[in-house]
């Protein structure tokens, strides 16, 4: 799943507006790289916890001349998975359903109804393709090589 994959899973979460979702998604990204690259941590409780760690100075090799090079100290993020993520993932757990909205369960069966017969947003036409060049029409005659033919004996 790519970001924009992943904006759109969360645009349902806010009544399919994708505007809100992108902002949403973009803050909370944005919060957590700010605050590790300060090097204070972010601990999101059950999903998991993002710090940053130095990677000390040392040596590593050329793949190509096996020669050796030095590298410098350096500063990586990390992200260390929180108990509750692992046991989604390793199928212990079942990750419960996103929360609805308390107000649209209140709603009556005229606005169900209305909300079913509601059209989907119209979509733009594909861009036309410009046609082809008459040049690029004309192709030549294929040459099919003339395949061997074997006498056959009766």
């Amino acid at each position: 799943m790519n970001k924009a994959q992943l904006i759109d899973e969360v645009a349902g979460q806010f009544d399919g507006n994708r505007r809100a979702a992108q902002n949403a998604l973009e803050a909370v990204i944005g919060t957590i790289t700010r605050q590790v690259a300060k090097g204070e941590p972010v601990a999101i409780t059950g999903f998991g916890k993002f710090e940053r760690r130095i990677r000390p100075a040392g040596t590593a090799r050329n793949p190509q001349t096996g020669a050796t090079v030095k590298t410098k100290r350096k500063s990586v993020p990390k992200f260390t998975p929180g108990a509750e993520f692992k046991a989604v993932v390793n199928g212990e757990k079942k990750l419960a359903a996103p929360a609805k909205k308390a107000a649209a369960k209140k709603t009556t069966k005229k606005a169900a109804a209305k909300k079913t017969t509601k059209k989907a947003p119209a979509r733009k036409a594909p861009a036309k393709r410009a046609p082809a060049r008459k040049a690029a029409a004309k192709k030549a005659p294929v040459r099919k090589a003339a395949a061997k033919k074997t006498a056959r004996k009766r």
